[in-house]
């Protein structure tokens, strides 16, 4: 991933344009009160300008144009140049004294990732971070992301952990951006719903970007982001505004099973539950209201896999040996592999049996490092 800005001159010093006023009038001859006098500006004006605790006024470019002979547009780009200086000198101090944030973030793999740049310079690796969110400060990061944010004001913790979620929840945002989506229908929402269910038997390849295909026609972004080291979630919804969801999946355990689930927990979210809500698979939930949602969104993704009328057929039917599960999973149209979590998790399987029927899936990375 490139940065939109590339080969930048920063000079570590410029000198104000008064240095170069002073060197004009000593080549005219001319004293810092006769220029006064010619321009109608008191001594002092002039003696600040030359010392740079005055600027050059456009008005004043054009008096020394007149003076001197030398375009106005020079006189405005040195002293434009030069208060651009002080600015970014400024800047930089004041980053200097954030410096040290950077360790609580996983940049490295936010580079390895392609989310930002790699940069040799710490004040410019830490501006790349501070670019990425979207904020000036690590002030207003924390505003945003440990105050004002509906789900992390009930953190207790600020750790390395909660920062690489921050950066994942971050560049799930940048990536929905852009994804363009309807406007939310939640009837055609539930239409793709049993679209994307057939999908399950299909490859990564193939059902990934249909999946966010159908989903964007129903007003809902989906977005398949890695995992950062000690995240530890497998997936989040939240309303990104009142028209557009955001589904973001992690593929945290690998197979098929859990992707599959997930996707379509989030999905009950999405359908069941406000969209003031914020919902965030891996974290203990504490709430009475929470914990009912959650087991709302498990049950909806538990029914719309596998019908409890079809389950409640087969296991009443035949033994969950390997064959009967493939036969199974092929009459009601779904992955195998899904079967076998079920049947796992209702502890109608031994967790070590029939894993082979899972799928396992693997990022396969396309950006390079910076």
């Amino acid at each position: 991933m490139e940065s939109k800005i590339q080969n930048q001159y920063n000079p570590d010093y410029v000198s104000p344009p008064g240095d170069t006023l002073l060197d004009v009038l000593e080549e005219r001859e001319m004293t810092q009160a006769e220029l006064a006098e010619l321009t109608g500006k008191p001594k002092k004006t002039i003696k600040d300008i030359i010392k740079g605790k005055a600027a050059i006024t456009s008005e004043t470019a054009l008096q020394l144009e007149s003076l001197f002979n030398i375009p106005a547009s020079f006189w405005n780009n040195r002293e434009r140049h030069y208060r651009e200086f002080l600015v970014r000198q400024k800047e930089k101090e004041r980053l200097k004294s954030q410096v040290s944030w950077l360790k609580i973030f996983p940049v490295k793999d936010m580079i390895k990732y392609g989310w930002i740049c790699r940069c040799d310079d710490k004040l410019q690796q830490l501006q790349e971070v501070l670019n990425f969110f979207a904020v000036g400060s690590f002030k207003e990061w924390e505003k945003k992301w440990c105050i004002n944010h509906v789900y992390f004001r009930k953190s207790s913790t600020f750790d390395l952990d909660f920062a690489a979620v921050v950066a994942w929840l971050r560049r799930g945002e940048i990536e929905a951006s852009e994804i363009t989506t309807n406007f939310y229908d939640s009837q055609k929402f539930r239409e793709s719903l049993q679209k994307i269910r057939s999908l399950t038997v299909k490859p990564p390849e193939i059902f990934q970007p249909e999946v966010v295909r159908l989903c964007a026609k129903a007003g809902v972004a989906v977005v398949f982001l890695p995992e950062l080291p000690r995240m530890r979630t497998s997936g989040t919804t939240r309303w990104l505004n009142s028209d557009k969801a955001l589904i973001q999946l992690s593929l945290r355990y690998k197979t098929d099973d859990h992707l599959w689930f997930t996707f379509f927990h989030e999905a009950g979210h999405i359908l069941l539950h406000g969209k003031d809500n914020f919902f965030f698979e891996g974290k203990s939930v504490t709430s009475i209201e929470d914990q009912d949602k959650e087991k709302e969104a498990d049950k909806f993704s538990e029914n719309i896999l596998i019908p409890p009328d079809q389950l409640k057929e087969f296991l009443g039917s035949q033994p969950p040996t390997k064959a009967n599960i493939m036969e199974f999973a092929s009459q009601i149209g779904i992955a195998p592999g899904i079967v076998v979590g079920r049947l796992q998790h209702d502890k109608v399987l031994p967790p070590n049996h029939c894993n082979d029927l899972k799928q396992k899936f693997e990022w396969v990375l396309d950006q390079k490092e910076n």
